[in-house]
């Protein structure tokens, strides 16, 4: 199956439609619209699910329902889209870095990609490829906004944020890529990668672990994001949090389960089947 690159670009807002060639601009447009266009939740493995991968459902549920995702379900369709405009894209994981102890080691279990764009950058020779970092389901907000080159020391400003990518210490054979998000006058890491490139039924497996374990965070509480123009709003647990693009932040814990059930369709347009019933 292939996707329905029209009810997509519709279900993202891409005004960029009648340009479809594979090119830097197109790679960065899609990209910031995918992230405004469709929210980031994990409530299938909250209900007691794993999520499908199938491109027909995730169309179904991304594109066509009331719903988002998490990195598994965002960064296949995005994927899918890259494919279908024509550029090459390598799967990849991550190893989430943020928020991890010192001394912590997590597995790799987030999913991004590594997507290739003929002639990119300036001064690339014709048809020289040029690599980007892409990645449109890390739900935090710390999040890519664009795709980011990967250059090592690279600085991305994707307004309102800002990002870099460094080489961080490692024993393996290949290169470790870690990304940076700007605090404000730190730089905060993200998740660390290598170029490996790792296939769907890879995914299928590390999906099925991450949406079934019980020790999985995404089987314990409800988590939420959506990325709006001048806004960010995180939901986890029952706890609210907006964050303006000057800083400012406001955070308030919702009533329970309705209160829960309103606010993720109201504010995050994730609209859930009648009759459903939140834990807690």
């Amino acid at each position: 199956m292939t996707l329905d690159l029209d009810a997509y670009f519709a279900r993202i807002g891409w005004a960029g439609s009648t340009d479809r060639r594979p090119t830097v601009e197109v790679l960065r447009s899609v990209h910031r619209a995918h992230m405004l266009g469709i929210p980031f939740e994990n409530l299938e493995p909250l209900l007691g699910s794993a999520p499908s991968l199938a491109l027909p459902d995730l169309e179904r549920k991304l594109v066509r329902g009331e719903r988002g995702g998490y990195c598994y379900e965002h960064n296949t369709l995005l994927a899918a889209a890259l494919t279908q405009l024509g550029f090459r894209v390598t799967l990849l994981t991550a190893r989430v870095v943020l928020g991890a102890a010192p001394g912590d080691i997590r597995p790799r279990t987030h999913m991004l990609m590594q997507v290739h764009v003929e002639g990119a950058a300036a001064g690339a020779g014709e048809g020289e490829p040029v690599s980007w970092l892409a990645d449109v389901g890390f739900g935090a907000h710390g999040a890519l906004l664009e795709p980011i080159p990967l250059v090592v020391d690279t600085e991305l400003l994707d307004t309102p944020r800002r990002h870099r990518l460094v080489h961080a210490p490692h024993d393996g054979p290949l290169e470790m890529w870690e990304l940076q998000t700007d605090k404000g006058g730190y730089w905060e890491p993200q998740y660390e990668f290598t170029l490996e490139p790792f296939e769907a039924p890879d995914y299928d497996v590390i999906n099925w672990h991450i949406a079934t374990n019980p020790r999985s965070p995404f089987r314990q509480a409800l988590y939420a994001q959506r990325t709006l123009p001048g806004l960010h709003r995180a939901l986890s647990g029952r706890t609210l949090v907006e964050t303006a693009d000057d800083g400012t932040v406001q955070e308030r814990e919702l009533s329970g389960p309705a209160e829960v059930l309103r606010v993720l369709a109201e504010d995050f347009g994730v609209r859930l089947p009648e009759g459903t019933v939140l834990p807690g």
